[in-house]
């Protein structure tokens, strides 16, 4: 909530939320011919279809009071959709300019009473939704003025010309730092104990009740080589509080979570056991015995040479193996023999080339293999990671949440990962939205969730575009170790030799690179079954099918993003509808019962990315006669089967809308499971889990 006063002083009590297809009629009801002059004549609704993020503010009545539209390309024809940032970089080169860092403002509208203050709340409110956006454009025709209200918020950059017609326009910014700026962050002081004792002690006392009234100032004193505190600070006052501890059980962390792909969070050493020991088979050691058996009686027949003591050693423990091998080959004919010469006894069964025998009269008569238990891999070398033990930060700026994480990663330069460890039922929060959550192991013993962040995920020079041929070594690298690691190179491949299926169908593969290095890839595929998703699927809960064009419908087919830079999957997504031309993507997921699609050219590789689609829902069917209605009958497209498969969608809208609310409270975490905590593992959360739908900012 925010306060708005009138140059009359009039005073309005105002709010920021998403705008809804119901506010149509009231935006337009704002237009005037000045705004007509500056953002030209707009389709409204096509406006909100197509728009990344619409804001609205409204008053304590819901009357609203303005609004505003961004999309993630410049408006009156100035630059290409797929290609305007190398437009922008020339005009002034001083302005690093990036997809992921800017976004232009389409349409402005507000009372002219509160203009002024409807236009400061707004932008500042769209800073605070979007961490990573520091520049929003304002083109405008370059003989037009911005007005009292505009020109409080942009500066004027320079002149573009039209690729249309011979018409300049003039380029106006807004910057990040004169509305939401960046945090300051800071090692934390015994000062800081006033301004953050509030933060903790406004929903729950139990840290002052359990550690007493001054627990924060004793934990800031503590600070050594492996115990930090820090502060982000906020004109002078802190904020935010974050203890950041380098000893971890990493051990425990084995035993309980796959750390596989992050190398076990450990630096790689020459003496690391990554690999499961070969397993030989009974057949494998008769081949071998028999083997043995000939080179001995060869060997038999060579003349006789002395025989070093190396030697001797080497051929005594190959004996040693060889009589352990015979043991083991012995025992499983005699169990053999023993079923066939007496079923009643016992009754084996094999299991994955395993044997398993249970015995009806006396089991210890018989050998029983144990059960061999799952692989883990041997990490020697040193630890690289260090944990979060305990974060607050004030609900006001808990969307800049991860500019702490540049500052800790400095107080431990020989660290490349960042852990929590949080309770199961704990919601995402803004800072653990850029954490990659790790898989545990079926023996896992610890009630926590483990989620991990590392250095180079603080990049922000990422870039997605179309893939080439030169692509392709990387793109191999990165998929290597995925299931359908072939499909995804047939359809890498496909794309650069004609850009279209066998079928003719088109296709598009784009890639995420990073300090020239290939982390992630996605395909699509235009959406040749529209009518079908239409007729049997709601997907009009998400869109106005209408205004959108059917070549702008695409299906996601494969997604593969390095772990590292998870957090970054909404922006692959958000470019490749913007370089792909793309309003709309869908994805698939059938049953596993049908195992033949995933053989054929309906398979989709499980993607990454799903966490980031939202579910849509069936629609029930009319079943129709067809014999009784002949001709009258609906075209096949609409009277297929019912839905074989489970459809997850995303569009422009969604790109930017949060899966949480975003007016969040404090966050209190404890991660004593992964390290020696100077507090007891502690969480209180009292976020309201929303889903996609559109709430307060």
């Amino acid at each position: 909530m925010s306060i708005l006063t009138s140059p009359r002083g009039k005073v309005e009590v105002v709010h920021c939320r998403r705008t809804e297809s119901q506010d149509v009629y009231c935006i337009k009801s704002l237009i005037r011919k000045f705004t007509q002059k500056l953002f030209g004549k707009l389709n409204i609704i096509y406006l909100l279809e197509k728009a990344n993020l619409a804001v609205t503010l409204c008053n304590d009545k819901e009357e609203i009071m303005a609004h505003a539209s961004f999309l993630d390309y410049p408006n009156w024809n100035v630059a290409k959709q797929d290609n305007w940032v190398p437009v922008f970089q020339e005009l002034d080169s001083e302005i690093p300019c990036t997809p992921l860092n800017t976004l232009f403002m389409h349409l402005f509208v507000a009372v002219d009473e509160y203009s002024m203050g409807c236009c400061k709340e707004i932008i500042r409110t769209v800073f605070k939704a979007v961490p990573e956006l520091h520049f929003i454009f304002l083109i405008v025709p370059s003989y037009m003025s911005l007005g009292s209200t505009l020109i409080t918020v942009f500066d004027q950059v320079g002149n573009i010309p039209c690729l249309t017609y011979s018409e300049e326009f003039a380029v106006h910014i807004c910057h990040r730092h004169n509305h939401f700026p960046q945090l300051h962050i800071r090692r934390a002081r015994v000062e800081d104990h006033d301004d953050l004792m509030p933060i903790f002690m406004r929903y729950d006392t139990i840290l002052k009740e359990t550690y007493g009234d001054y627990f924060l100032a004793e934990l800031i004193e503590a600070q050594d080589e492996e115990n930090h505190a820090v502060v982000c600070e906020v004109e002078g006052k802190a904020v935010g509080f974050m203890n950041v501890c380098s000893r971890v059980d990493l051990p425990l962390l084995h035993e309980c979570f796959d750390l596989g792909p992050f190398h076990g969070l450990c630096v790689p050493h020459p003496d690391d056991v990554l690999e499961p020991p070969q397993e030989y088979s009974v057949q494998e050691i008769q081949d071998a015995l028999l083997s043995d058996g000939r080179d001995s009686q060869k060997i038999d027949k060579k003349p006789q040479e002395p025989i070093s003591l190396e030697v001797t050693e080497s051929i005594q423990e190959k004996v040693m193996e060889e009589a352990a091998s015979r043991e083991l080959l012995s025992a499983v004919h005699s169990i053999t023999s023993s079923e066939m010469q007496d079923t009643e006894l016992s009754k084996a069964s094999i299991v994955d080339g395993q044997y398993h025998c249970i015995s009806s009269e006396s089991s210890s008569s018989l050998w029983l293999p144990k059960e061999p238990s799952p692989f883990r891999p041997l990490y020697r070398g040193d630890s690289t990671a260090f944990c979060i033990q305990l974060f607050c930060i004030d609900e006001n700026y808990e969307a800049r949440s991860l500019d702490f994480m540049s500052f800790v990663f400095n107080l431990f330069p020989d660290k490349n990962f960042c852990m929590i460890s949080l309770p199961h039922l704990t919601p995402e929060f803004a800072l653990i939205q850029n954490f990659v959550k790790i898989v545990p192991f079926n023996s896992c013993t610890l009630e926590h969730d483990l989620y991990v962040f590392h250095r180079a995920g603080l990049l922000k020079s990422i870039n997605i575009r179309l893939a080439t041929v030169m692509d392709t070594s990387g793109v191999e690298q990165l998929v290597s170790t995925l299931m359908l690691n072939k499909l995804i190179l047939e359809d890498l491949t496909r794309f650069n030799e004609a850009c279209r299926d066998p079928d003719g169908t088109p296709l598009q593969a784009f890639v995420a690179e990073v300090a020239e290095q290939i982390v992630g890839i996605a395909v699509i595929r235009n959406e040749m079954d529209i009518e079908y998703i239409r007729s049997h699927y709601n997907i009009e809960d998400f869109i106005y099918f209408s205004h959108h064009q059917r070549e702008e419908h695409g299906r996601l087919h494969h997604f593969a993003l390095n772990p590292i830079f998870r957090h970054y999957t909404k922006f692959f997504l958000k470019e490749i509808l913007r370089l792909g031309y793309k309003s709309c993507l869908y994805y698939p997921i059938y049953p596993q019962s049908r195992e033949s699609k995933f053989q054929n050219p309906y398979a989709h590789s499980l993607t990454s990315a799903l966490h980031y689609l939202v579910p849509v829902r069936p629609r029930r069917q009319i079943v129709y006669p067809l014999e009784k209605l002949g001709i009258n009958a609906p075209s096949k497209a609409v009277s297929k089967d019912p839905p074989g498969y489970a459809l997850n969608h995303t569009n422009r809208k969604l790109t930017l809308e949060p899966k949480i609310t975003v007016n969040a409270r404090i966050v209190v975490v404890g991660a004593s499971s992964v390290g020696i905590s100077f507090l007891e593992t502690l969480v209180f959360w009292f976020h309201a889990l929303r889903g996609w739908i559109f709430v307060n900012i």
